[in-house]
């Protein structure tokens, strides 16, 4: 009743969860609206969180043999422009300035959404030889997208992250890479913030504008769905082509450059609420919260509460601990109720007889459990506190991985798209040619019994008649249908066709399914390219 009265009302997140989480973010001071729409003020409470998550990821960084660099926010048009795919990805979200200061100028200069140009432009003017790779670099800074629709920390016009770039002179070093950052977003994922997610690789239509690859971790929140929370990008040649980055190999010939481009943004602060938080604020895992235990005197008007407190503050603080003070005139269910909406992971409480009895009250946040520990024991007791509550927190955060229902879902997609698209492209068919008897149909039905065979092989056999499923589906297209990768590859666009042709060639080797139709399919469509090189590729299914 008492928190009722000092506390504003959070909605139940099984009443409403998005009221619960604006709530969340409001009580407990982590940001604010500013007078741009869609942009936010980090107060000292949001901000500080982004700083201990800064922090590690910073250290994991270095540990791998990152760097941290800065470059500008302005990016000239005609640089953008020169990744088409990256340049129609960007595109609706791009702001730009148009005037410097009176005077318009002479080219519009966009306000960075990410940086890989800018990367690439600098590389190319300073990487020459062998010698100069590889970049393994990063920034911590802002970018700035024109999103239609904002929410706090989840999805801003203007957020923080960082946004790591490196330059390889293979295409194996490149890839390792772009796997081993991946590595380090699910190991903080799982160790530091706790939060359980799916990791794996993106569908073709979900990668990033002008990637090969881009490798995800979707957290998953409290209302069952998943949030994009990281992501890994294999970029290859691509970037660096179009920007003219070459090197000299040891023999003095000329190669081409290879790219990955990774990030993790402030959207981690929006995952970190959804997940952890409850009905009475934020639940934060001591290893990211900013106050990691208050101190909070009881009866402190009575001789001598206020001096010990102030006493056990500073050795606390002496100690290194992230620790504070609630010495208001505040009730004590009042600066209870606070301390819970923070998140604070502990909270220590001392009266008139705790002192005289020589101990406090230890109270933890996730729990509420109680614990009586000796004054002269808890700077020895409290960091074995708080790694308890973090391992708890981290235990009960289960390994990521791809649900049954939705690996099974989406290889029924799979199903139709992977068989019409390469059928329509190995014999140049439309749909017309699909739907009445004949080759181009007998090679379709023959690509869907090949998935089927090989989602089996992965545990997850179709309930459904996927042949006949498939073959509905095309009646209903118009005669003259093709696809969009039939399409990208006759105009000698970049192209779907790694992930829905060689991709499942990859797969069935790793699973030890024949797919003939498929391999003869991939090898016309791979030219000279080496086959060896296709089934070395890393798998899609992690």
């Amino acid at each position: 009743m008492a928190k009722e009265k000092l506390v504003k009302n959070i909605t139940s997140r099984d009443e409403d969860f998005a009221q619960w989480y604006t709530d969340v973010v409001r009580e407990a001071n982590l940001c604010d609206y500013s007078s741009v729409k869609g942009c936010m003020n980090y107060l000292p409470n949001g901000y500080a969180i982004w700083e201990l998550i800064q922090a590690d990821l910073d250290r994991r960084f270095k540990e791998t043999g990152v760097e941290n660099v800065y470059l500008p926010v302005l990016i000239p048009e005609s640089l953008l422009e020169k990744e088409a795919d990256h340049v129609e990805g960007f595109a609706p979200e791009v702001a730009w300035v148009t005037h410097g200061g009176m005077e318009r100028l002479q080219e519009r200069l966009c306000v960075r959404p990410t940086s890989e140009t800018l990367f690439c432009d600098l590389w190319a003017k300073t990487v020459k030889s062998y010698r100069d790779l590889p970049k393994v670099w990063n920034q911590w800074n802002s970018v700035l997208r024109w999103e239609k629709t904002t929410r706090p920390f989840l999805r801003s016009r203007e957020f923080l992250w960082q946004e790591g770039h490196t330059l390889h002179a293979t295409y194996e070093e490149a890839e390792e890479r772009t796997i081993q950052m991946w590595e380090v977003y699910k190991d903080c994922y799982k160790e530091t913030m706790a939060i359980p997610f799916v990791a794996g690789r993106k569908a073709e239509h979900e990668k990033f504008a002008g990637a090969e690859d881009t490798y995800t971790i979707e957290a998953l929140m409290h209302d069952g769905k998943a949030l994009q929370s990281a992501t890994s990008h294999f970029f290859g040649n691509g970037f660096p082509d179009a920007f003219g980055i070459k090197y000299v190999d040891k023999n003095n010939e000329l190669h081409s450059a290879y790219e990955t481009s990774w990030g993790w943004s402030t959207r981690s602060i929006g995952a970190l609420i959804m997940v952890h938080g409850d009905d009475d604020g934020l639940v934060i895992p001591p290893h990211l919260a900013p106050v990691e235990c208050r101190v909070i005197p009881i009866a402190q008007h009575k001789e001598g509460v206020l001096e010990k407190a102030n006493e056990l503050l500073d050795e606390l603080k002496k100690a290194g601990y992230r620790v504070k003070i609630d010495d208001s005139d505040k009730s004590p269910g009042w600066k209870f109720s606070e301390q819970e909406m923070r998140g604070i992971p502990v909270r220590i409480e001392l009266g008139p007889k705790d002192i005289a009895a020589g101990k406090c009250v230890a109270v933890r946040r996730d729990t509420r459990e109680k614990i009586e520990i000796a004054l002269d024991e808890l700077e020895a007791k409290l960091p074995e506190l708080l790694e308890q509550i973090q391992k708890d927190f981290r235990d009960s955060a289960i390994d990521g991985i791809l649900s049954e229902q939705i690996q099974r879902d989406a290889l029924e997609k799979f199903s139709y798209v992977s068989p019409i698209g390469a059928a329509g492209l190995y014999l140049n068919a439309t749909a017309g040619d699909f739907q009445k008897e004949g080759k181009a149909r007998e090679l379709f039905c023959t690509m869907i019994r090949e998935i089927v065979a090989l989602a089996t092989a992965m545990g997850f056999p179709f309930e459904k008649d996927m042949v006949s499923v498939n073959l509905q589906i095309l009646s209903n297209l118009p005669p003259e249908a093709t696809t969009s990768m039939q399409r990208d590859v006759m105009a000698h666009r970049p192209s779907e066709v790694d992930g829905l042709v060689y991709e499942v060639v990859r797969m069935a080797h790793r699973y030890q399914v024949p797919v003939p139709a498929y391999e003869k399919v991939a090898q016309k469509l791979q030219g000279e390219i080496m086959c060896e090189k296709i089934l070395t590729q890393k798998e899609m299914w992690r």
